[in-house]
């Protein structure tokens, strides 16, 4: 963290959106096992919107799945089934990330 954002996170109403709370998500896995997901956000990659999700057990795994908007409050999750795809999505989530 830069000694910046260090004292404006020492304030306790900063506006630089640090403070602001994450979203969460509950996947359920077909063996019925659900994990709670923080949602690091949504990125683009060659024309198609992907997710990147935090799940909360402890790893430091990063889910990605594909991302349809359905409606304003739906959207559904669609696997990555193409492997070369999926390590091309996850190379352009690295190079996103390595950004900031």
């Amino acid at each position: 963290m830069t000694e910046e954002k260090d004292k404006c996170c020492q304030e306790q109403d900063c506006d630089c959106g640090c403070h602001e709370e994450a979203d969460y998500i509950t996947l359920q896995f077909d063996d019925g096992e659900d994990v709670e997901c923080e949602i690091l956000g949504l990125f683009d990659y060659e024309g198609a919107e992907y997710i990147a999700l935090l799940p909360d057990d402890g790893t430091d795994d990063v889910y990605i799945y594909g991302y349809k908007e359905i409606s304003e409050e739906e959207f559904e999750l669609i696997d990555i089934e193409d492997d070369a795809l999926f390590e091309k999505v996850v190379a352009e989530f690295e190079a996103l990330t390595a950004e900031e």
